[in-house]
This record gives C-alpha cells, structure tokens and sequence, in this order.
C-alpha cells in the first residue's frame, strides 16, 4: 500500500516538473464551450439558415397569396345634375335677374359652393337649358301657353369651364327656342369652350384608362321616342363599355314619374342601358333599381337662371364605377345622392351649395330612395 502511495506521489512530482497538467488542461481548456471566430461564424451560419428555414413556408404563402390576390383596378366617378339654365326670360337685365348676377359677378360664383364635389369627380355632365348666341334671333314658334325662351351670351360658358363641368346635354326643350339657328349657335359655343356635349344627333362619349362610357342624351316625351333610344344603345354599345340614358321629359312639378315613362324606362334597361338619369320636371322625382339598374326619373333644377324662386331642394347624383385595370371588366357599382339647395335664401342667388342641415339631407336621400312622399321637411 505504501508502495502504490508512494509511486502517486512521483508521478505528481514528475508532472509537477515537465510542466504537464493534464487534468488542470482539460479543466481549463473550455475550447468545447467558448465561442471561437469559428465557432460564432459557425452559429450565425446557423441561425441564418433557421431564418432561411423559417422563412420558406412564409415565402411560399405569400406567393400563394400574390397569385390570389385582387386584380389591380381603378374608379371611374360620375356626377350629374339636373336642369341648369344660365340665362333669363328674352335674355333680360331686370334687377334680382341672372344675368344682373353674372354682370356683378366673376363665372367662379355660380358653382363654387359645389366645386368641391365637381373639381374631385372625373366627369361633371349637366342639362343645359338655354340658348347660347351672341346675335339677335327670332323666336321660334311654339304650340302652347304660357311659352317662355331662353337665351343668353356665350361668354356664359365660362361659368361650366370654371366649375369644373365636363359634359353637356343640349337634348331639350329649349335648345330650339331660337330655332335650328340658334341650336348651332349654342353647339359651336360649347364646343369651342372645350366642353364634351351630346344631342338628339351626337352621342357623348368620356374614357378613362380605356374604359369607354356613353351619354346618350335625348328628350324621352312620350313612349314613342323608346324605339330610336333602343337603337342609341345599340350604336353606343359597339363603341363603349358602360351605356348611360340622360333623358328630358315627362309632366312638370310632380314628385312621381308617369306610368308610361316608368314603363318607358324599364323597356330601356331591358334593352341593355346600365343607368338612366331624367330631368325636365323641375322637381325630384325617386330613383328605382329595376333589374339591378338604377334609373332616377328626375334630378330637379340645379343653377336655374329661370326663376327667381325655383324649388330648393336638389341632389347631385355621382356613380362610382369600380374597372379591372387589365382587362377593362367592370367589377362594382356604387352610387350616391349628394343633397344640396338650388340656392340658400329667400331669394334665387343662382349658386346652389351643399345642404349641411342633416335632417334635411336624410329626408331628401329618403324621397329619393322611395321613403318620403316629398323632399321637403313636414
């Protein structure tokens, strides 16, 4: 035993000599834990692949979620009004008139109070109830009583230009007062402002990033006048995407449609039309969805220089078509009514402006949607 104590003791002391270690080495020798250049290389090389790992499934799903998504599309936003006429009875100066107004005033005042829906539209279209001319014209004949004409300057177009008015319908019952003189005389004024325009002869045509919508505009009288429409549309359908009706006609100052322009209307959507929007009456009248189409059988007044104490309340109708960017598809449309005044006041100012009063618009948004029997509080 003393034996084995004592050759334990020369080897320590042999160890002790050479210098040699070998269990305190290996106890400080932490190589196997410490993280050498290697080693940390080693570890982000490491955990850079478990992200790449990581991140596979997620590429994968957004690549599959890429080859789902939506089609990228763009909206195309309509507005209309109803009848806007920018003159006076024989183009008369009388104190309180519209053209006194458009004396006193720059063409910004008319329609300024609407500008901010009308400048942030892509197309503005109005009815245009009046004679354009710059001469003396006779007046044209008419077959009943009373009878009123209405003409004014063409400077007036500056008034439409300035309030962001793109599109005109000269298919009415006063674009004749003057006779076919006069008709051309207020066409040529129109077109030499630069403003799109439509009439018993020409469809009007707006495009947005090649998608092609038409304005048939035409005075709707009697049923009659459905055949030649049904042909309008079949000719506007060969050279557009989306066929609107802007039509004039129909009994003055009632708050429902007759039955046979009711009548006359859905033949029209049956034969393919995708909105219709009336005026003529002077006064609202409901919008209805036949067939999943809306037809709005009147707009009212909107800037009425004939009249000094018109009906106020009015709408500006906009459509928002919603188009597949790449394959020119109409996907969705959405509408909606924007109740304004004709004019705030006692009086007519001629400068129709947004109705902030929200118990007034929801009454006006419910005549319109068939809930009220007029537009007007009780």
């Amino acid at each position: 035993m003393k034996k084995i104590i004592y050759l334990c003791i020369a080897l320590s002391l042999i160890f002790t000599l050479t210098g040699c270690s070998y269990i305190g080495d290996f106890l400080e020798d932490t190589s196997a834990f410490a993280p050498s250049e290697y080693e940390t290389t080693s570890k982000e090389e490491v955990l850079s692949s478990q992200a790449v790992s990581e991140s596979l499934p997620q590429q994968t799903v957004t690549q599959e979620i890429s080859s789902q998504e939506e089609p990228e599309t763009f909206d195309i936003t309509l507005s209309f009004v109803g009848d806007v006429m920018l003159a006076c009875l024989k183009n008369e100066t009388t104190k309180g008139s519209f053209n006194e107004y458009a004396q006193k005033n720059k063409p910004e005042y008319f329609l300024k109070e609407v500008q901010s829906v009308f400048a942030n539209d892509d197309f503005t279209t109005i009815n245009l109830e009046n004679v354009l001319t710059d001469e003396e014209l006779e007046e044209s004949e008419k077959d009943h009583d009373p009878a009123y004409w209405f003409y004014s300057k063409t400077d007036n177009t500056k008034i439409l230009l300035a309030g962001s008015v793109e599109g005109v319908s000269l298919a009415n019952n006063h674009t004749y007062d003057y006779g076919y003189t006069g008709y051309k005389h207020t066409a040529a004024a129109v077109k030499n402002a630069g403003l799109n325009f439509g009439n018993y002869e020409n469809i009007m045509y707006y495009q947005k990033e090649g998608f092609k919508i038409a304005v048939i505009c035409y005075g709707l009288w009697r049923p009659n006048g459905v055949p030649i429409l049904k042909n309008l549309i079949k000719k506007a359908e060969k050279q557009s995407d989306y066929q609107i009706i802007y039509f004039h006609g129909g009994k003055e100052r009632i708050y429902e449609p007759e039955e046979w322009k009711v009548e006359a209307c859905h033949n029209l959507v049956d034969a393919g039309a995708d909105l219709i929007i009336g005026n003529h009456p002077h006064v609202l009248q409901p919008r209805e969805i036949y067939n999943g189409t809306e037809i709005i059988y009147s707009l009212g007044n909107f800037c009425f220089g004939g009249n000094k104490k018109p009906g106020k309340n009015t709408v500006i109708y906009q459509m928002k078509l919603t188009v597949l960017k790449e394959s020119l598809e109409l996907k969705q449309e959405s509408s909606e009514f924007i109740p304004c005044y004709v004019y705030d006041g006692k009086w007519n100012n001629y400068q129709p402006c947004l109705i902030k009063d929200k118990e007034e618009k929801a009454r006006i948004i419910d005549f319109m949607n068939g809930k009220a029997k007029t537009p007007y509080l009780d």
